[in-house]
C-alpha cells in the first residue's frame, strides 16, 4: 500500500483565489446551507474542506459492499416485531418522553389498524477509521468501525454530491497547484450519487403505492422542521425527484399537517386539502428528537400518519429500530446470524468485523463488566442515549459526573461504545468565509435505500445509495455539521 500523497501546499495568492472559485462554486451549484438567525433570501454556502481528504480505498469500497446487507439486516429485524417489541417495551421505561412515546403510538397504530405493511428506509450507515484495530501506515490505514445505523431523517444525501463535484472543478480548474497543474488523478476523487440514489428510492415507493392502490400520479409529503437550515439538501432530493420521475412533493411541519389533509376514514388515503392530491409516501425529515414533539398535537398526528395507507418514509416501527439498544444487542455474530440465516461465515464475519465493543448498562453480567470499565476506563469510551443528531453523546471524562448524576435503574436507558481512534489528517474548514487551520477526522456514512413489507420481511428493493464524508476539528467530541460541529468533505482515495 502506498502512502496518501500530501495535501497541495498553496502561496498565499494561490489560496485566495482557491477560496474565491470554491465561494462562486459552491453558491452557483447549490452548495447551500442558511445561516444562524436567517431570512429566506440571505443564504451562504455549507461548511466546506478546501481539499478532498484522504480515505483508504479498500475501506471505502468495504464500506459500499456491506450496505446492501446492514439494510436486509434491519428489514429482518423489523419482521420480528415480538422481538423488537420485547427490547422496546423495556426501553421506553428508561426514555419515556421519546423512545417511550414512540413505542406507545406503535402499540396504539396496532389497536387501530396498520394498513400498510410496505416501509421505506432511506438510511445510513456511519463508519470512521479505527487505527488501533489494524497496522497504522503513516497514521492513515486501519479499519473502518461503525458509529451507528440511521433510520430516519438521514441528512446530506443531497449535498454530498455537490462537494464531491466542487473539489473536483477545484482539481481540474489547476487550484490545487502553485503552477495550475492537477494535484489528484481522476480515478482517486470518486463521486457520490445520492441525491439521484435517494430520488429513485422514494420514486420506487410512490410506483409501488401508485400500482397497488391503483391511482395514476400522486405526491410526496416531506415533513419538515421548522426553520430548517439545511433545507437545500432537502431540496435537491425534491428537485431530483420531480424532474427525473416527475413525482411533486409538499413539505408540510407536523404543526400544520392535520389542517393541511384529508383521511378517508374507509379507506385510510390521504388527499391534499388544496388539490386534491393522493398521498403516497411520507417522507420524515423531522421527527426524529423530543423538540420535534413540541405539543401533543403533534404526536397525534403521528399516530394519525402511521395508519394511513401512505408509504412511511420510516414508520414507526422502523425509525424504533435504529436506536442504540438495537445496535448493541446486534453486535455480535450469533445476534446477526438468526436474522440473516443463509449468510455465509464470511459474510457474516465481514458485517461484524465493523464492529466495535458496545455493552449494555444493565444488571447482566455484560453490563456488570460496563458499568465497571466506565469508571475504571471512561477514556476509552463514549455513551450513548437514544437519541438523533449531534450534541448528545457523553464523551471519556464526562461519564462517571454524569452517571453519577442519575440513578443507577436509569443506567438502562444509556449503552456503553468503545471509542474509535481515527488518524487525523492536515485539511482546512471553511465556514462563514473564516479558514479554520486545524487537524481533522472524518466520518464516511453510506447510504441505503430499502423498501420492503414489514409483515412478511420481503424487499422489494435493496440497493447501495451513495456516500458522504463529514469532518471536524480534531479536538471536537460532536460532529453536526447544521449543530456547529463539522463540515461537508470529499474522499481522496489512496
Amino acid at each position: 500500500m502506498t502512502a496518501p500523497k500530501p495535501l497541495p501546499t498553496l502561496n498565499e495568492d494561490r489560496q485566495s483565489e482557491l477560496v474565491n472559485n470554491l465561494s462562486h462554486w459552491a453558491l452557483g451549484n447549490g452548495l447551500a446551507m442558511y445561516p444562524t438567525n436567517f431570512e429566506l433570501h440571505n443564504t451562504g454556502y455549507a461548511p466546506v474542506t478546501l481539499f478532498p481528504t484522504p480515505f483508504p480505498r479498500g475501506q471505502f469500497e468495504k464500506a459500499l459492499a456491506v450496505q446492501e446487507d446492514f439494510n436486509e439486516l434491519y428489514a429482518q429485524v423489523v419482521k420480528n416485531q415480538e422481538w423488537l417489541g420485547s427490547i422496546l417495551e423495556d426501553l421506553s421505561q428508561f426514555d419515556r418522553d421519546f423512545t417511550g412515546k414512540l413505542w406507545e403510538i406503535y402499540k396504539e397504530a396496532k389497536k387501530i389498524g396498520i394498513v400498510q405493511p410496505v416501509s421505506l428506509g432511506l438510511f445510513r450507515s456511519d463508519y470512521m477509521v479505527d487505527t488501533l484495530s489494524a497496522p497504522s501506515f503513516d497514521g492513515i490505514n486501519g479499519k473502518i468501525k461503525q458509529i451507528e445505523f440511521n433510520t430516519v431523517s438521514v441528512s446530506f444525501g443531497g449535498l454530498s454530491p455537490k462537494v464531491a463535484q466542487l473539489h473536483r472543478y477545484l482539481n481540474e480548474n489547476g487550484n490545487y497547484h502553485n503552477e495550475g497543474k492537477l494535484h489528484f488523478e481522476d480515478d482517486e476523487l470518486p463521486n457520490s450519487e445520492s441525491t439521484v440514489s435517494l430520488a429513485d428510492g422514494l420514486a420506487k415507493a410512490a410506483a409501488y403505492y401508485n400500482t397497488s392502490e391503483s391511482v395514476e400520479s400522486s405526491v410526496v409529503l416531506v415533513v419538515v422542521q421548522n426553520n430548517e437550515r439545511n433545507v437545500f439538501d432537502q431540496r435537491a432530493l425534491e428537485f431530483e425527484l420531480l424532474k427525473r420521475h416527475k413525482v411533486r412533493s409538499i413539505r408540510l411541519r407536523m404543526e400544520d399537517i392535520s389542517a393541511s389533509i384529508d383521511i378517508d376514514e374507509q379507506t385510510r388515503r390521504i388527499r391534499l386539502k388544496t388539490t386534491g392530491e393522493e398521498v403516497s409516501v411520507i417522507y420524515y425529515r423531522s421527527a426524529y428528537a423530543p423538540s420535534d414533539f413540541s405539543n401533543l398535537q403533534n404526536w397525534q398526528t403521528r399516530l394519525e400518519l402511521e395508519v394511513t395507507k401512505a408509504i412511511k418514509c420510516p414508520s414507526v416501527l422502523t425509525q424504533l429500530s435504529g436506536c442504540k439498544k438495537v445496535q448493541q444487542i446486534l453486535s455480535t455474530k450469533e445476534a446477526i446470524q438468526q436474522f440473516l440465516p443463509t449468510k455465509n461465515d464470511q459474510d457474516l464475519s465481514t458485517l461484524c468485523d465493523t464492529f466495535v465493543k458496545l455493552y449494555p448498562l444493565d444488571n447482566s453480567e455484560l453490563g456488570q463488566k460496563a458499568k465497571k470499565l466506565a469508571f475504571e476506563k471512561p477514556e476509552q469510551f463514549v455513551l450513548k442515549p437514544q437519541r438523533e443528531g449531534g450534541g448528545n453523546n457523553i464523551y471519556k471524562e464526562n461519564i462517571v459526573p454524569f452517571l453519577q448524576s442519575l440513578n443507577e435503574k436509569d443506567w438502562q436507558g444509556y449503552i456503553l461504545m468503545e471509542l474509535i481512534r481515527p488518524p487525523a489528517s492536515k485539511n482546512k474548514i471553511i465556514r462563514e468565509g473564516k479558514i479554520y487551520e486545524e487537524d481533522i477526522i472524518s466520518e464516511l456514512g453510506v447510504f441505503g435505500t430499502l423498501l420492503f413489507n414489514e409483515n412478511s420481511g420481503q424487499i422489494l428493493s435493496n440497493e447501495v445509495s451513495g456516500w458522504l464524508l463529514r469532518s471536524k476539528f480534531s479536538s471536537s467530541n460532536e460532529g453536526g455539521v447544521a449543530a456547529g460541529f463539522g463540515c461537508v468533505d470529499s474522499v481522496y482515495l489512496f
